[in-house]
C-alpha cells in the first residue's frame, strides 16, 4: 500500500479583523526535500507567501482505503505579502466555529482541536472546593495566562457552586471541563468532560454531544488508543516524570510519552512533574502542552 508523505501549513491572522482564522494547505514532499523546505515551497507557489519562521506543530497519520496519509503540520509564525491563490483556486479565511461545515479530509477534521486547544491546561485542587484558599487561587487563574480549566472532584459538588464557577469562566474567555463524580454528560453549565481511566475503559463510545469537549486520563500507548477510538477529543498522558504525589509510581519518561504523541492524531497532554520549564521541550515533542495543578 501507498505511503504518501505530506506537509500542512496553518495561517493565522493576527491583530485584523478577522482575528483568530486560519488556512489550511497542503503539499506533498518531493524526493530529496526536507519536510521544512516542502511546506516553505509549496506555500510560496501556492499562496506567494515568503515564509520566515515556522514550527511544527504535530504530525499524524491517517489510513484511507488505498493509501496512508503522514501528515506534518507547522505553524506558520512569520511571512511576508498576502496570501492570494497563485493556482487559480479560491481561497478563504474561515473561523474555527465554521470549519465543521465544509467538506473536509478526514486528516482535517482530526487536527481541528489541536490547533485551537492551549499550550496548558490547569487541573484545579481536588478537596476544599468552596474554601477561601481554594477560591482566591482559582480566581488568581483566571487572570492567568490560562484558557482551558478541568474543574476536579472526588467528591459531589453543589450544582450552584458549578455554575457560578463556569459563568465566571465565560466572562474571561475560558472554556471549563467537569472532573466529578456520577457524570451525566447532559449539564448545560460547562464546555466539557475530562473522564478518568476507569470511566474511559468502561465506554465503547463517546458518551457526550459533540459540541462539547472530551479529554481523558491515560496512563499508557493501549489506554490512549482506546481514547481515542472512543471518540475523545485529547488525551493526557502521565506520569511523565517523578511526582511529590506519587513518588513510588514508576514514570513513563519523554521517550514512552512520546510514542503515545507519535501513535495519535488527537493533541496529547503530558501530566505528573511537569513545570512551564518543561513546556518547550513538550511542544517539540509533538505534544500539546503539559497539564497538571501546579505545573501551569
Amino acid at each position: 500500500m501507498k505511503t504518501i508523505k505530506a506537509v500542512v501549513g496553518i495561517l493565522r491572522k493576527k491583530d485584523q479583523f478577522m482575528d483568530g482564522f486560519w488556512g489550511l494547505h497542503v503539499g506533498k514532499i518531493e524526493a530529496g526535500e526536507s519536510k521544512e523546505q516542502a511546506i516553505i515551497r509549496e506555500l510560496k507557489k501556492e499562496l506567494g507567501i515568503q515564509i520566515s519562521q515556522l514550527s511544527l506543530h504535530q504530525t499524524m497519520m491517517h489510513q484511507y482505503e488505498d493509501r496512508t496519509v503522514q501528515l506534518s503540520i507547522y505553524n506558520i509564525n512569520e511571512y511576508r505579502n498576502t496570501p492570494l491563490g497563485i493556482e487559480g483556486q479560491a481561497i478563504s479565511w474561515v473561523g474555527i466555529n465554521e470549519l465543521n461545515d465544509y467538506k473536509l479530509l478526514p486528516t482535517v477534521k482530526t487536527f481541528i482541536d489541536s490547533i485551537t486547544l492551549p499550550d496548558k491546561y490547569w487541573i484545579t485542587p481536588s478537596t476544599d472546593h468552596q474554601s477561601d484558599r481554594w477560591t482566591e487561587k482559582f480566581n488568581k487563574k483566571l487572570t492567568q495566562d490560562i484558557t482551558l480549566i478541568q474543574l476536579r472532584s472526588k467528591t459531589k459538588l453543589d450544582n450552584d457552586f458549578i455554575l457560578q464557577l463556569y459563568n465566571k469562566c465565560k466572562q474571561n474567555n475560558i472554556k471549563l471541563l467537569l472532573n466529578t463524580v456520577n457524570k451525566t454528560f447532559n449539564k448545560p453549565y460547562c464546555d466539557g468532560w475530562h473522564i478518568t481511566t476507569a470511566e474511559m475503559l468502561k465506554l465503547s463510545k463517546r458518551p457526550c454531544s459533540d459540541n462539547k469537549l472530551l479529554g481523558a486520563s491515560t496512563h499508557n500507548l493501549a489506554e490512549a488508543l482506546k481514547a481515542q477510538a472512543m471518540g475523545a477529543n485529547f488525551v493526557v498522558i502521565s506520569p511523565v516524570q517523578v511526582t511529590k504525589t506519587h513518588p513510588d509510581t514508576l514514570p513513563l519518561g519523554w521517550d514512552k510519552a512520546k510514542e503515545v504523541v507519535d501513535k495519535l492524531n488527537i493533541p496529547v497532554y503530558f501530566l505528573g512533574g511537569m513545570a512551564l520549564k518543561d513546556l518547550e521541550k513538550t511542544v517539540k515533542l509533538g505534544a500539546q502542552g503539559i497539564a497538571g495543578v501546579s505545573a501551569v
